[in-house]
């Protein structure tokens, strides 16, 4: 029975290599797979914390890029208002003017009006000396005697008069 012996099992030994076993397999888990384990979640917890980290700052880039375009909108609108202020004053300075231009305008024509009737006065002066000379040669030729000075000067106020009453019926 010699074959027996090799094929047989001894308990001893496969007790023997399943401590064996048994001890390799907690001296590989406490000295490489729990400090590889620790490793691993170290750079788990890195990663996460870049992750966290890019999150926040576009968090923060989209906040900011918010901001900046209501400040760009804000400007703008402000530029709008101060356009609109400056046509504004523009506006009004240009009605002033106007208004400077006309009151200046009206006081022109008043003025020349005003000269107008009295050149026209001078020349109705004129024109009525010029007839009280002229009827008073007439008036002397037709008398043909000579006129005394207070005489001559009735005769001239009467014809002016008469003449200042036609012109007043004819206006």
């Amino acid at each position: 029975m010699p074959t027996l012996d090799i094929i047989s099992i001894n308990i001893w030994q496969t007790l023997a290599s399943l401590l064996n076993l048994l001890i390799l397999f907690l001296l590989i888990k406490k000295f490489l797979y729990t400090p590889v384990k620790n490793v691993l979640n170290a750079r788990q917890a890195a990663i996460d914390g870049q992750y966290n980290d890019a999150e926040e700052a576009k968090r923060k880039a989209l906040s900011d890029r918010a901001a900046y375009e209501e400040k760009l909108s804000n400007a703008k609108a402000e530029a709008d208002n101060v356009i609109q202020s400056a046509v504004d004053i523009a506006h009004a300075r240009e009605n002033e003017i106007i208004a400077d231009a006309k009151s200046k305008a009206d006081i022109i024509v008043r003025q020349a009006k005003e000269e107008a009737a009295l050149e026209i006065s001078k020349a109705e002066d004129g024109i009525k000396k010029e007839i009280a000379e002229v009827s008073a040669l007439i008036a002397e030729k037709v008398l043909e005697r000579e006129i005394n000075t207070d005489d001559h000067k009735q005769m001239i106020d009467s014809f002016i008069s008469k003449i200042g009453e036609e012109n007043a019926d004819n206006k």
